[in-house]
């Protein structure tokens, strides 16, 4: 693909400036990456640590 070379362009008909622009607005959307995953779970021992969990740090050490 050249420099001068569209990217794409209309085949048939006319389109409005609000289609073309609606047109250019789901190319847009479509061409950004996807949200990166979400990284590993964090264990049970790191999650007892975290304020709001209901057990808290104090019942991290006893056994299941």
């Amino acid at each position: 693909m050249s420099a001068e070379e569209p990217l794409f362009r209309v085949v048939r008909g006319v389109p409005t400036a609000e289609e073309l622009a609606a047109l250019v607005g789901a190319i847009i959307i479509r061409s950004r990456p996807t949200a990166a995953p979400a990284g590993a779970p964090a264990s049970a021992w790191a999650r007892s640590g975290r304020p709001g969990n209901s057990r808290g740090w104090r019942a991290a050490g006893l056994p299941r």
